[in-house]
């Protein structure tokens, strides 16, 4: 009994055993190699180091950057907590230390500016406006000193 193309004249038609190439193509080299399954979660119960896939949820290059931003914002967070007030600290003592030398030239250039205006506009020497600025500064230093509070012991 002869079956529907199968004449006998020449191998039946089809692909043929099951994983034999077919004869009217070459073999691909990637094919023909086996491939690596993965890592199973019940056969490994710690991470493969050489596993270079992203953690669930993130895409493949998700995972970098975030790990670097998350870096880079501690790494801020602490800067600012520690170096911020300290900064401000400085900052405060440099500023505050240059306005009082400036101040105390500013005094004493005007003092000399005062007591040489004295000199010119009063008749006698130089003596009167030292003795006016002296009695000035002698009751300014007694009313500072009566308002004083007392040091608790």
């Amino acid at each position: 009994m002869e079956t529907s193309g199968d004449d006998g004249s020449g191998p039946a038609p089809g692909p043929g055993p099951v994983g034999a190439p077919d004869p009217g193509t070459t073999p691909s080299p990637a094919s023909s190699a086996p491939t690596a399954s993965a890592p199973s979660p019940t056969t490994s119960p710690t991470a493969d180091p050489r596993d270079t896939r992203p953690p669930i949820g993130l895409a493949a290059g998700e995972w970098p950057a975030q790990a670097a931003d998350t870096i880079v914002e501690l790494v801020g967070t602490v800067r600012d907590k520690t170096t911020g007030p300290i900064t401000k600290v400085a900052r405060g003592a440099v500023f505050g230390l240059f306005l009082a030398v400036v101040a105390t030239i500013v005094i004493v250039m005007a003092l000399i500016g005062v007591v040489r205006l004295m000199d010119e506009a009063l008749p006698s020497g130089v003596w009167l406006p030292y003795l006016i600025l002296g009695v000035l500064f002698v009751a300014g230093g007694a009313l500072v000193y009566r308002r004083r509070r007392p040091v608790p012991v």
